[in-house]
């Protein structure tokens, strides 16, 4: 059997829930949280995240007499569990008898118990304490009615620079490079008289007197996220030992640095994400659609799950504002509309105490009789009504490419400039693409492209030979690609590409460059037609080798290229232009590529997207909007039969399928 999110969603729908830590209340709170859960339309709720200290109390000694009640409480709710290896955070004991599993900072500094997440990914003794807790978690539950999946951890993304560690990393670097000569060769060691001549002089970067090796640095990120990977697959590999058939998943943070998810995901059952929207952000409804649709990508088009959203406020920005009545359902019906077959908030009722004590709930400090509850409530009575949408794909003809380990290398000290990031480059293509209501897959550098009309790459500095091949390989069959700017400078070692850039997709773009040219201020271009737009931070000197110059910088000089190449067509963006002029690149290439949006118009604000058969419209916009149709359709959310247009208030949402009016 191919575990999934179908292996949840069959029987009950789309999931609606969140976290649960009944450790924190009194035995007599928890029936009355069943019978909210069970009036509010609650059928999941994750448990145990961080219950490791309360499972055992003391080295060796398990307590899961609460947990058993727990978990038969729910079960005869009716409510799955998620249930979690509680090995994010270990208690105080394991700190203290065993100072060495915890963490280190790049300056030697310790990090101590008494928050959160205090381990080091390479400690024996901790992967030897948690492995054991979770032998234990999966004999005692593999046969529970109530278990429905496994939360492996919490939220991974430790870094450590332990002894450990750098014996770990030193084994990590023996494994990829086999000797030392060709390690020196990969990090360009004859730079500042770096040349190792034994393994052991090899450390992590640590902090140094100046900036570190970018490719040891480089070699530094991926050794952490393969070190956190490796423990996730050890707890996975017990918990499927024993439950073959009971899915796995951990956390994901979207667009979450330390960690490559592309390497993650393929690792478990079911991709799942944590999403806490600014409410003061107003370019947010466009920044959470960009998650969702990595999450989307990682799943491989497949549902995925938003494990962690807020209800309201949070607690742990600056300033918190809530979110107004209505925001709640809006940015749920979101995930929805972009592949999420499960929605859950963190978390079911408000702490009294500790560090997330301001931190929105289900249930609020207040209680029950509230209008922040009665909110969740209604809005999962009314997901019932889009049970058809479980399981429904987004499809899409445009992909955009996201790597880490470009992003990584990107991102590195003593570049041209520090201005241009590889996550501000990816939003600013991603954006005029949500304003028109095109979909648009998430895809790494290595992923097949054939299937697409468009292909978009905002930035890769690092870019592999293969990939590039691939890419013009993919434009000489009829493809579109756009690439922008920085793109193709090193290999995967972070060394620079000599010659012309970008040196692997210069002959497929049509145009080479010599120079990079940060600038400081606005810099004026104009389209060929004669219009003119701004640009900012970035510019290139740049030469056509067959390209045509679609816009120039009024200095002078080519801004934007245009080649045919092939059956194809590619475009190179050699500065950074402002929002409206990425719109209007927007509309230049989904003509070349022959794609529309969902709707031939979309008032400002609204999104559209479609899923399976339903076309979900989302008024983000602070005003009442007329949406005109294409055709009679029926409002999954209302009933309501509607033709011509809709009308959507701030924050509505419709759910709309073909049908007669």
């Amino acid at each position: 059997m191919t575990l999934g999110m179908h292996t949840l969603t069959a029987g009950r729908g789309l999931l609606f829930g969140g976290d649960y830590n009944p450790e924190q209340w009194p035995e007599h709170v928890w029936e009355e949280d069943a019978e909210l859960m069970r009036a509010a339309g609650v059928n999941l709720v994750t448990v145990g995240v961080f219950s490791w200290a309360r499972i055992e109390p003391e080295p060796g000694k398990r307590d899961f007499a609460w947990l058993d009640r727990v978990l038969d409480l729910l079960g005869a709710a009716g409510i799955g569990v998620d249930l979690a290896t509680p090995t994010a955070s270990p208690p105080p004991w394991l700190g203290h008898r065993w100072p060495e599993t915890l963490p280190v900072d790049e300056s030697g500094h310790r990090l101590w118990y008494g928050s959160r997440n205090q381990f080091c990914p390479s400690s024996p003794v901790y992967r030897e304490r948690a492995l054991a807790l979770v032998e234990d978690l999966a004999e005692r539950y593999a046969d529970h009615p109530a278990l429905a999946l496994w939360h492996v951890g919490n939220e991974y993304g430790q870094v450590c620079h332990c002894d450990d560690s750098a014996r770990a990393f030193r084994a990590w670097l023996k494994e990829r490079y086999g000797d030392l000569d060709t390690l020196n060769e990969a990090w360009g060691t004859t730079f500042w008289s770096q040349r190792y001549s034994e393994w052991a002089e090899i450390v992590t970067p640590r902090r140094a007197p100046y900036i570190v090796n970018p490719s040891q640095q480089l070699d530094f990120w991926r050794f952490c996220s393969d070190a956190l990977l490796a423990h996730f697959r050890a707890e996975r590999d017990v918990l499927r030992a024993r439950t073959p058939d009971v899915p796995v998943t951990t956390n994901f943070m979207g667009l979450f640095k330390p960690v490559d998810y592309w390497s993650w995901a393929q690792e478990e059952d079911i991709v799942s994400n944590d999403h806490y929207p600014d409410p003061a952000d107003p370019l947010a409804p466009a920044r959470t659609a960009l998650t969702h649709d990595l999450m989307r990508g990682l799943a491989k088009g497949r549902p995925w799950l938003l494990m962690e959203q807020s209800t309201s406020a949070v607690n742990w920005r600056p300033h918190n504002p809530l979110k107004p009545p209505g925001r709640l359902r809006l940015e749920s019906l979101q995930a929805v509309a972009r592949g999420a077959d499960g929605l859950c908030y963190f978390q079911w009722r408000a702490s009294r105490f500790g560090a997330e004590r301001f931190h929105s709930a289900m249930v609020p400090h207040a209680g029950a009789d509230t209008r922040l509850h009665a909110e969740v409530r209604a809005h999962g009575r009314e997901l019932r009504g889009l049970r058809e949408v479980a399981g429904q794909p987004v499809p899409a003809r445009v992909a955009m490419v996201f790597d880490w380990p470009s992003w990584w290398a990107l991102e590195e000290r003593g570049r041209p400039s520090d201005r241009l990031t590889a996550t501000d480059q990816l939003f600013s293509y991603y954006l005029p693409f949500w304003e028109r209501g095109v979909s648009v897959d998430l895809v790494p550098p290595s992923a097949g492209l054939d299937g697409y009309a468009l292909v978009v790459v905002p930035n890769l500095f690092l870019l592999g030979d293969a990939d590039a091949a691939a890419m013009t390989a993919y434009v000489r069959g009829g493809g579109v690609l756009v690439v922008g700017p920085f793109s193709g400078v090193v290999d995967e070692r972070a060394h620079v590409r000599t010659g012309r850039f970008p040196a692997p997709l210069r002959e497929v773009l049509g145009a080479s460059g010599e120079e990079w040219q940060p600038v400081e201020g606005p810099v004026r271009c104009r389209w060929a037609d004669g219009a003119e737009f701004a640009a900012h931070t970035w510019t290139e000197l740049i030469e056509p080798e067959g390209a045509e110059t679609v816009a120039e910088f009024t200095g002078g000089g080519p801004a934007v290229l245009r080649h045919r190449a092939g059956e194809g067509v590619a475009w190179y963006v050699a500065t950074m232009p402002e929002p409206d002029a990425l719109g209007e690149l927007a509309e230049r290439v989904l003509a070349d590529a022959g794609v529309r949006g969902v709707l031939p118009e979309l008032p400002r604000g609204v999104e559209a997207v479609r899923r399976g058969d339903v076309l979900f419209l989302l008024n983000h916009g602070a005003d009442a909007v007329r949406v005109p149709l294409p055709h009679a359709a029926t409002d999954l959310l209302t009933g309501s039969a509607v033709a011509g247009r809709i009308t959507l208030a701030p924050q509505a949402v419709a759910a709309l399928v073909r049908g007669e009016a």
